[in-house]
């Protein structure tokens, strides 16, 4: 009796303090429960009520450090510009301006070049990075990407600087050849020569003013606004009737050709013309008859006589629907390979003594660029030096394009320019006798 009692006793005892430490383990399972973590000490208990909310709606880049320089709160676009990395701010100048703040809570702001992450080209960003102290031991640091609206300040200061240059040369022959006039008051023939000279002068300074009112228009006008169906055949003699008397000038003949896709119904001379009368792209007329005008005006100004300009169209198939090319070729002077990316660019000029010449103002090209671009399509060049140029207009057709822009409201492809385009330049024709 005495055993079986003393082993009842045991295991009495044993039950209570298996009992006893089940009780303990999930008092201590509560506890460690509701223990704040460490990410929620940074964010919850660290950070002042309704700092991480507001961190979260900044456009600027933010990070928060604490007092040994360790990351608090960073947000994505502070990664993304590779101001944090592996839990640490590795921008040396930023964390140095957070130990000064830190040390005499002063606010400090310094504007800095930091090299692009992921590119090897030395391409730098431009920052501007404020630091303030937040509470008594936090740090924040703001960084503003300024990139962006530096480049665009510096296409500013460039546009000015080009209108400047170029408004002051047919103004300063302006006022020479006044003073030429008035010297010359006795001899008529002087004074004929001299008007005539001015009256030069005058078309060109016109000129410049009003292209530089076009490109002005087509950078700040959305051209679907007033949208509408535009007949391509009609584009095209609008076009070649602009150029008509510079054409036979230099005795350049302008032939423009519809090519369909196989397939099509229409066949023969006949087919083919009566599928140019139904090509259509959907836009603006005036600045799509302004862009192609442009290009028709370039190869016969950029051609020499006796030669022949091309104009070819045709529906091809792109990825949001059938797109309409034209393409413009001539047999000028070309273009190096140097010159064809810049092309586009305001007031440059592959030969600029030939520009004075022909009275180009080297706006020409960028206005077809902004035309095309607000219209959903897009400019190449195709080129070879001695063997002349083709520029290629691809545009939506206006059934494909209508839609698009129904469907997205605002939709604008850049246009670009690539070294040769990718479809099949056409040829340029033999020189003419």
């Amino acid at each position: 009796m005495d055993v079986n009692a003393a082993v009842a006793a045991a295991a009495a005892i044993v039950g209570v303090l298996t009992g006893v430490i089940a009780m303990l383990a999930f008092r201590w399972s509560e506890r460690d429960q509701k223990r704040p973590t460490r990410t929620s000490l940074h964010t919850d208990l660290v950070l002042p009520p309704g700092v991480d909310t507001v961190l979260s709606v900044l456009r600027s880049s933010a990070v928060v450090l604490d007092e040994g320089d360790g990351v608090v709160k960073a947000s994505s676009a502070a990664y993304a510009l590779g101001l944090v990395r592996g839990g640490k701010l590795a921008v040396e100048p930023m964390l140095q301006m957070a130990r000064d703040t830190r040390r005499d809570g002063e606010i400090r702001q310094v504007e800095l070049d930091l090299p692009r992450r992921g590119t090897g080209r030395g391409e730098a960003l431009a920052v501007s990075a404020r630091v303030a102290p937040l509470g008594s031991r936090l740090v924040l640091l703001l960084v503003e990407d300024l990139t962006e609206a530096r480049r665009i300040e510096a296409v500013r200061r460039d546009f000015v600087a080009n209108v400047s240059h170029e408004l002051k040369t047919p103004v300063g022959a302006l006022s020479l050849l006044s003073e030429a006039v008035m010297d010359a008051s006795d001899d008529p023939e002087a004074v004929q020569r001299f008007a005539g000279r001015m009256q030069i002068e005058a078309t060109r300074l016109t000129n410049l003013v009003q292209e530089l009112i076009d490109l002005s228009r087509v950078q700040n006008d959305d051209p679907l606004e007033d949208a509408e169906p535009v007949r391509v055949d009609e584009l095209i003699a609008e076009a070649v009737d602009r150029c008509r008397h510079q054409a036979g000038a230099k005795q350049i003949t302008m032939a423009a050709s519809i090519q369909e896709p196989e397939g099509d119904s229409a066949g023969g001379a006949g087919g083919t013309r009566a599928g140019a009368a139904g090509l259509h792209v959907w836009g603006n007329r005036g600045q799509l008859a302004a862009a192609l005008g442009n290009l028709v005006e370039n190869a016969v100004n950029y051609s020499p006589a006796r030669t022949r300009v091309g104009i070819a169209v045709r529906r091809v198939g792109g990825p949001g629907g059938d797109m309409i090319e034209l393409a413009v070729t001539d047999q000028g002077i070309g273009i190096s390979e140097k010159d064809r990316e810049r092309v586009f660019e305001r007031f440059y000029r592959v030969d600029p003594a030939r520009s004075r010449a022909t009275g180009g103002t080297g706006l020409g090209l960028a206005i077809v660029k902004h035309v095309v671009a607000s219209h959903g399509g897009e400019v190449t060049v195709w080129s070879a030096e001695g063997q002349g140029s083709t520029f290629t207009l691809r545009l939506p057709e206006a059934g494909a394009a209508r839609d698009r822009a129904q469907q997205h409201p605002g939709l604008v492809v850049e246009a670009g320019t690539t070294e040769s385009s990718p479809y099949e330049p056409l040829p340029a024709p033999e020189v003419l006798p």
